[in-house]
């Protein structure tokens, strides 16, 4: 017969705790609790409370960030489980002094720090560049796209909303009129019931349809398009990204070579193009704040990938003094070291060519392969920095055309356009593309990939901080600063930050 240990649930156990024995110096709970008691001017907190002579003692500002950045490490992210963690978990009893902050307190402590965590995140900075952590000359700037606490279901235009709220109304009509057709029957009693849950459940998407297009009109956005709004945040994107489409907001980070992330913003825009001048613009303040000299970005390496190109952002990086590598979507076609590779190689093409147009000198005519007149159109016309002049066919001349298919570049065209280039205006686009061709240009862009992708990695994946929990850019961009506040905290445990303390 088995034999096992005797065990009796009934019995009491005295567990003896030392809470400062519980924060081991050299882990990142430990870098988070001094960095706070030591390093943060946590005085900025405490002007929101007016308790001096009457009311309740609030908790210390301290303690809740501490409970907060440790939970958050470790992808705590929502405040009843970090309310949890600090009533089971010997770290956070540790941390909180053996107090229990309610859930409420948390997400009430989190959402209200719009002013003051720009002012913590660059007193992290500072201990940073105490520990020589913010040298170097280049920095990597990327965007992380993660889910809000927003759904993408309740996204659309202002006619799709209007739409859905007419099928789900329609829905409603239906439910009632089959509701009276049964209303005698005894037997369908629960099924009436469990009918008017429906039906009431129905009416409020409705209702909250209606009452948010009553309040919002159409969302504009960049292109002067109207784009997707949300019922849920408004304020959040419809973005699609490698993880597939997500409602949500654009994490912005610009990294140094040592990953430590000097600014950081939350963008309700999912294209990243739009935020190259206000990061640039973030970083300088910080770095401002904390000591460095007016400029001090001047000179630096700038990397950023191909979603940042575009004439405006290279002009902001010229009058900024930067030296920036900011590549085309077509750099990889144009790269040597990719012509083997599928997703590179130039797309044969069985199109017929300006070789194939014979010119005529006299009449300043091309005649196609058919035999018909290409007519002068457009002395110059231009297309971002390049100049053409264009002749055009007679309408009709290709609707039955036989080489239509291998003539117009559009499926559907109607008549065939040539464009002849004449010049090339000089720009800041073309200066780039000629920049990042060359092998130093080459060579220091690959940097990029090494300097920024593991920092969204560790942030992501490794500390699970995946998502926003709150709604609103204010909110969602208070949230954003702190996961970075704990990236850079880990950096700073990771080298040496705290081992030494008396």
């Amino acid at each position: 017969m088995a034999k096992y240990k005797p065990y009796n649930y009934s019995q009491s156990m005295l567990i003896p705790i030392r809470l400062d024995q519980q924060l081991v110096p050299g882990t990142l709970e430990f870098a988070i609790h001094h960095l706070v008691d030591n390093h943060l001017d946590m005085t900025v907190l405490d002007a929101r409370f007016i308790n001096d002579d009457t009311g309740r003692p609030a908790y210390d500002p301290r303690i809740l960030l501490k409970i907060v950045l440790v939970a958050y490490s470790r992808g705590i992210v929502h405040s009843r489980k970090i309310e949890q963690a600090c009533i089971e978990n010997v770290t956070f009893m540790a941390l909180a002094c053996g107090q229990a902050p309610d859930y409420s307190t948390i997400a009430t402590f989190i959402s209200s720090m719009k002013d003051e965590v720009s002012s913590l995140f660059r007193d992290v900075l500072l201990a940073c560049d105490e520990m020589n952590l913010l040298g170097g000359t280049t920095f990597s700037l990327d965007g992380c796209k993660l889910p809000s606490n927003a759904s993408k279901e309740w996204s659309g235009t202002v006619k799709t909303l209007r739409k859905k709220q007419r099928k789900l109304e329609a829905r409603v009509k239906e439910l009632i009129e089959r509701q009276i057709e049964v209303d005698q029957e005894e037997e369908q009693v629960a099924d009436l019931s469990k009918r008017e849950k429906q039906i009431e459940r129905i009416l409020k998407k409705a209702d909250r349809i209606r009452e948010f297009l009553g309040e919002n009109g159409a969302r504009i956005g960049r292109t002067g398009k109207e784009i997707k709004s949300n019922i849920t945040d408004n304020e959040s994107a419809y973005i699609k990204t490698s993880h597939g489409v997500i409602q949500g907001f654009n994490g912005q980070g610009m990294v140094n070579e040592e990953q430590i992330i000097v600014a950081a913003r939350a963008f309700g825009n999912g294209q990243d193009y739009s935020h190259l001048a206000p990061m640039i613009e973030e970083a300088k303040q910080n770095l401002e704040s904390i000591g460095y000299p007016s400029g001090c970005l001047e000179g630096n390496t700038l990397l950023a990938d191909s979603n940042y190109h575009c004439e405006d952002n290279l002009k902001v990086c010229d009058e900024e003094k930067l030296d920036a590598y900011i590549p085309d979507v077509y750099f990889r076609k144009r790269d040597q070291r990719f012509e083997t590779q599928a997703n590179h190689k130039p797309k044969k093409s069985h199109r017929f060519t300006i070789a194939d147009f014979t010119y005529n000198e006299e009449t300043d005519w091309y005649i196609c392969p058919k035999g018909k007149e290409l007519k002068l159109k457009a002395k110059k016309a231009k297309t971002g920095n390049r100049v053409f002049r264009k002749y055009a066919i007679k309408d009709g001349d290709c609707s039955k055309c036989t080489f239509a298919s291998k003539c117009l570049e559009k499926r559907g065209g109607k008549k065939k356009y040539l464009s002849i280039l004449i010049e090339t205006i000089p720009s800041c686009h073309q200066d780039m593309v000629e920049k990042i061709d060359t092998d130093e240009g080459r060579r220091k862009y690959e940097k990029r990939l090494g300097m920024v992708e593991p920092v969204f990695a560790n942030i992501r994946t490794q500390k699970r901080m995946d998502r926003f929990t709150l709604r609103g850019s204010i909110k969602v961009n208070i949230q954003w600063l702190l996961y970075c506040m704990v990236h850079n905290i880990e950096k700073l445990a990771g080298h040496g930050y705290g081992y030494a303390v008396n």
